[in-house]
């Protein structure tokens, strides 16, 4: 005989009976149900906030007209790209463009002052370092700069220089 001969099987208590498919199919409609509740119940808050926004945009005052910067006879004339060498590092180069914003009236021939303007920045542009016009600061003095000697050199006719393109090589 074998050892497993010896012993007797003794019936046991049932093994527990899991939960049926009816109460795991009454969770799931209950959780559905809350869950289109609870989406029924934002959607209605969103949409009254939406409607409160809508209403309040539509009560408000018109914004204010935009008042241009400059009059109505500027003038705007582009220079003509300026290349030139840098005076340190001796390798580096930079190309510049640029437009100027000139009273209409008080400028007899917007050419010739242009012409003069671009020839007075390219000078200045041989005697500008790298590291003069290196960063936000720089260019913000070179900006500067420049507008200080277009003004000078049209006895205070051009209102702006505005920089377009500056390229460092």
């Amino acid at each position: 005989m074998t050892m497993g001969d010896d012993f007797e099987q003794l019936p046991g208590p049932p093994a527990p009976a899991g939960p049926s498919i009816a109460i795991f199919a009454g969770a799931m409609v209950g959780l559905t149900l809350i869950a289109v509740a609870s989406g029924g119940v934002l959607g209605l808050r969103i949409a009254a906030v939406k409607r409160a926004e809508i209403q309040a945009s539509t009560d408000a005052p018109p914004p204010p007209k935009v008042i241009a910067p400059y009059a109505a006879d500027t003038n705007l004339r582009d220079l003509p790209p300026i290349i030139a060498n840098l005076a340190d590092p001796p390798d580096a180069s930079v190309r510049l463009q640029a437009t100027l914003v000139l009273d209409g009236a008080s400028t007899p021939k917007p050419e010739i002052v242009a012409a003069e303007i671009a020839e007075d920045i390219l000078g200045f542009m041989r005697t500008v370092t790298l590291a003069q016009i290196a960063g936000a600061s720089g260019l913000q003095h070179l900006r500067e700069d420049l507008n200080e000697r277009a003004a000078i050199r049209s006895n205070g006719r051009v209102r702006e220089l505005i920089l377009q393109t500056l390229v460092v090589q």
